[in-house]
């Protein structure tokens, strides 16, 4: 889990640190050309160089609607971190199915108290303490009705979890789409300008910006949320298939077992 906490917030810092350098490198770009001779070969004072465009300039200076658009993919971008750090606390051993609630069901199986091993299960919630507290309540409606029971709950639990990984998913997919509309936008600008007659190159080449800047962003969001996504998916079908199984081995005894009432 700290890895993926320790991977996520490097992505952060890298996709900031990269505009922060995109930015600092216009100007840095433009201060050797303003250093070469002040005049031509023809004595007529040389051209200024034009002011780059830095990464803010191009988030700010392309209307409301790329505004809005970076917006969104800032917002992708966090809302893809939070649910990466969210599901890896959650998908664990720890959470699914802890070590105590399967010691404690096993000490009241052995005993056979079916009440104690429920009242464990409601002392430790969880995925596997939900499952099988839905077998234990029908303990006297025979074997049959509780592997029904244990197997809709499982079938919920399983549901609930792959529900929040989802949200990793949804991000990787509507980044990249925003980071297209960007594109468009931009080149819209872009044919605008050119449609002009007369184009103002700066113009033109912040509207060109506009349109690589939302690609790339859209890219970076994406890449890194797909990649997390099945990695967690992944981990969260081996645990699954290891509760389910914990599970049928726990209840096994349920066969013969005896409701001890206090």
């Amino acid at each position: 889990m700290k890895r993926l906490v320790l991977s996520a917030m490097m992505i952060a810092g890298l996709s900031l640190g990269s505009a922060m350098a995109q930015e600092a490198a216009a100007p840095a770009a433009a201060a050797p050309a303003a250093a070469v001779g002040v005049e031509a070969a023809d004595g007529s004072a040389a051209a200024k160089p034009a002011k780059g465009a830095g990464f803010w300039t191009v988030v700010t200076g392309t209307g409301w609607l790329g505004f809005l658009l970076w917006m969104a993919l800032f917002g992708c971008g966090a809302a893809a971190i939070y649910f990466i750090v969210d599901c890896s606390v959650m998908i664990r051993p720890q959470k699914i199915m802890p070590q105590t609630l399967i010691e404690k069901v096993k000490a009241g199986m052995a005993e056979g108290d079916v009440m104690k091993a429920l009242h464990a299960c409601e002392t430790e919630p969880g995925p596997m303490a939900n499952i099988l507290s839905a077998g234990f309540s029908h303990v006297e409606e025979g074997f049959d009705i509780i592997q029904e029971s244990i197997g809709a709950a499982a079938d919920l639990e399983t549901e609930r979890i792959m529900q929040r990984l989802t949200w990793i998913s949804v991000c990787s997919n509507l980044s990249p789409m925003l980071g297209l509309l960007g594109t468009v936008q931009g080149m819209i600008m872009c044919f605008k300008t050119l449609a002009t007659g007369a184009p103002d190159i700066g113009a033109l080449a912040l509207n060109i910006s506009q349109a690589l800047w939302t690609t790339a962003a859209g890219l970076s969001v994406a890449i890194p949320a797909i990649t997390f996504y099945y990695s967690i998916r992944n981990n969260a079908n081996r645990l699954i298939l290891r509760m389910q199984a914990m599970t049928m081995e726990l209840i096994k005894d349920l066969r013969n077992v005896e409701v001890v009432n206090d």
